[in-house]
């Protein structure tokens, strides 16, 4: 759909299974997705999962499709885009892309199908439009991969880092040793540890912790689950382990940083 500062409401819409893909056609857009702030130039593209919370959103003019997987599985039918693991479940982060000058033709010409396709109501609907949704999500990828490391990698190589990624998405709550990630890959962890140290200069295992802060912050700032309640979510056997892990990478402890977001 077109967003405007009028329907912008309509991102906060969110469904539990929705992956959200928002681009900025106007002169700016500010949002803010769990308490971190981003901001978009112009083409730029934002990718966010069931897993991100918006808390605010400022524009100027965007676009924005929401999809389930009922209409496109990530698991099923992403053999076909390459997605996963790069523009949705990036583990880490959230992922942004800027449409250059070069394609912009082609994202256009894709979202006029689109829009248009959704005003129509015939058999053949839903096969258009996620044909439409496949093209963008190609484009995006292939941008990204030749704007980043990504172009220097064999697809194999790709194809570890984008299914760790995704493993590291759904596993994270239970497992955090290497060993975990690397058997499911059919992978040694010492070929996991040099694949990312080559490209990213860190180890799986901060990507993994990486992980588990995301959602450690999340269910303190959103929820009132105890810290206690949070630590066993996450897998934590003992209060004392989890706290003694998030204040080595937050520096407070988790108390602390419930107390600090309560009063900003």
């Amino acid at each position: 759909m077109e967003l405007n500062n009028e329907n912008k409401h309509t991102v906060f819409d969110f469904r539990g299974t929705n992956k959200t893909l928002i681009w900025n056609t106007g002169d700016f857009l500010n949002i803010t997705v769990d308490k971190v702030p981003y901001q978009l130039s112009r083409n730029e593209l934002i990718f966010l999962t069931e897993f991100h919370k918006i808390d605010d959103i400022g524009i100027d003019t965007a676009r924005m499709v929401r999809f389930n997987k009922s209409f496109f599985c990530m698991i099923d039918q992403d053999n076909q885009v390459g997605s996963k693991g790069l523009l949705f479940y990036g583990a880490t982060h959230i992922q942004i892309v800027k449409v250059d000058i070069t394609v912009i033709e082609d994202f256009e010409a894709s979202w006029k199908v689109f829009y248009n396709e959704m005003q129509q109501k015939d058999i053949l609907q839903k096969e258009m439009l996620e044909t439409m949704l496949k093209r963008m999500l190609i484009l995006s990828v292939r941008i990204l991969r030749k704007s980043t490391y990504l172009h220097q990698l064999e697809k194999s190589q790709v194809d570890i880092i984008r299914e760790f990624n995704f493993l590291v998405e759904n596993h994270f709550h239970k497992h955090h040793d290497v060993a975990f990630y690397a058997s499911k890959l059919n992978k040694s962890p010492k070929t996991l540890s040099n694949l990312f140290s080559n490209t990213f200069n860190r180890s799986p295992l901060s990507i993994i912790h990486d992980r588990i802060m995301i959602h450690a912050r999340r269910q303190i700032n959103y929820t009132s689950l105890s810290i206690k309640e949070i630590a066993h979510q996450l897998g934590y056997k003992d209060i004392q382990t989890f706290s003694r892990f998030f204040r080595n990478r937050e520096g407070i402890s988790p108390a602390q940083y419930r107390k600090k977001g309560a009063l900003s």
